[in-house]
């Protein structure tokens, strides 16, 4: 797959550009999403329900680190394409440096915690005690593979920010059927269990990410980077531009999934019918989620091209954009899990009090899709402008505070107990959707200064 790496999106057809980048990234994220769902599937049919919610438990975790590698990422992404738009490509290399050295450090520290901290986590979560030691194997065995995902993260963040989707796409597919053949292999056929599949998810990532880095070395002209062992340190000035950045979106990723360690902890003393439940159910979720958020990946560069350019009225038309594409996918889904909710559970989980409690979670989760796809154009937006201070706000007020404090004044003040939780869980994201177009609508960002102008 040779050829340009790297696309201008500040001329052509918007809707024409935005539809075609798009449609990589939602092939690519859905594939992404589906290492931890075949994990689920493979271990529901193999190990059960205890099984099942084990990886359900652990992946929270480890997303949480993943989650925080990919918000740092997409800081580098919006650097890289501002530069692109500014015409100053020469910058590329210097920001790629900075960005592989802070991702790696995070990945050792993620590494770390999840190793040396195993027992306190799992206690936190109150995991059930089927599910504890099998839990156990699946964080520490994923810990232990975190540079391999923050590596791929910084691959396909850096990508994006080139406006290329294809190859992303590429070193994804090469993960995911890595993944499945190896599940098969060592949790169908050879009964390793949970721990099989952990292995097969931390080998489809090192496979992946390890591809990545030897297709792009012998395409560095066109990559922008010379991966030469000097080019691998920090730059004082983007580093600070990088976690000044990255802060705020790291934040809303990674704090947004740490919530979700209080809503697993909460359904968790439920029992284990709702633990497996929710965690079905929230990797049901998370594939909807993840497709949309396609556009969002499609439309960040975009705007960011254009902000970079100066071209303020192309960049408002690709939100515009962005909003009708998310609108009509999120009705299709909305329509999808309503007349099929409960046949996608039973793809996970051949247990019929899973099943029964399975159309409480799909009555409550409903909620969430407009806030979502609101969010594709919008979110995409004050995060293609880099307003970091914004980032950091809507990322408290959506990961923190919202996402805890509504779900336990549903599930626990109001007594609706799982409803109540998965309830708070869906409104939580309308706490960034209605600021950030608010925000985008008042034309008040249009007085900022590029981040270009700081390259």
């Amino acid at each position: 797959m040779r050829g340009r790496i790297s696309n201008n999106f500040t001329e052509g057809s918007i809707p024409k550009q935005l539809f075609w980048f798009m449609l990589p990234f939602m092939a690519s994220n859905a594939l992404q999403v589906l290492y931890t769902t075949i994990d689920m599937v493979i271990v529901g049919q193999y190990v059960g329900t205890a099984g099942l919610s084990a990886v359900a438990q652990s992946s929270q975790i480890v997303n949480f680190a993943t989650m925080v590698c990919l918000g740092v990422s997409n800081a580098g992404q919006v650097l890289i394409s501002q530069a692109l738009g500014a015409g100053k490509r020469e910058k590329f290399n210097p920001i790629i440096g900075t960005l592989f050295c802070i991702l790696m450090i995070l990945a050792a520290i993620f590494s770390g915690i999840s190793i040396i901290f195993r027992t306190g986590i799992l206690n936190l979560m109150h995991v059930p005690a089927e599910s504890y030691s099998m839990a156990m194997e699946y964080l520490v065995i994923c810990g232990c593979g975190m540079a391999f995902t923050a590596g791929y993260n910084m691959v396909s963040a850096v990508l994006r920010g080139m406006g290329d989707s294809k190859r992303p796409f590429l070193f994804i597919v090469i993960a995911s059927v890595t993944n499945l053949v190896l599940d098969i292999v060592f949790t169908g056929f050879m009964g390793f269990g949970v721990a099989g599949a952990a292995w097969a998810t931390v080998i489809g990532q090192a496979v992946s990410f390890l591809f990545s880095v030897y297709y792009l070395y012998q395409n560095k002209q066109s990559f922008g980077f010379d991966f030469k062992k000097e080019s691998f340190r920090m730059d004082k000035t983007y580093a600070r531009m990088i976690v000044n950045l990255g802060t705020p979106m790291a934040i809303q990723s990674g704090f947004i999934n740490l919530s979700m360690l209080f809503v697993n902890s909460t359904i968790n003393q439920v029992g284990v019918v709702a633990s497996a439940t929710f965690g079905v159910g929230v990797r049901i979720d998370d594939i909807i989620n993840k497709i949309s958020q396609g556009i969002q990946y499609a439309a960040l560069p975009m705007i960011s091209q254009n902000i970079g350019a100066g071209q303020k009225t192309r960049a408002k038309k690709v939100v515009y954009f962005a909003w009708l594409y998310s609108g009509l996918l999120t009705f299709f889904f909305m329509v999808l899990y309503l007349g099929f909710g409960k046949q996608l559970f039973m793809l996970f989980s051949d247990d019929p009090q899973v099943h029964a409690m399975s159309k409480e979670f799909i009555r409550a989760i409903l909620w969430m899709f407009p806030a979502f796809a609101a969010m594709r154009g919008s979110g995409a937006f004050v995060q293609g402008i880099g307003h970091a201070k914004l980032s950091m706000v809507l990322a408290l007020l959506d990961g923190v505070f919202l996402r805890i404090g509504l779900s336990y004044l549903f599930g626990i003040v109001f007594g609706w107990g799982f409803y109540g939780v998965v309830l708070g869980y869906a409104l939580a994201p309308y706490g960034y959707a209605v600021p950030s177009m608010i925000y985008f609508l008042s034309g008040k960002w249009e007085k900022r200064k590029n981040l270009a102008e700081e390259l």
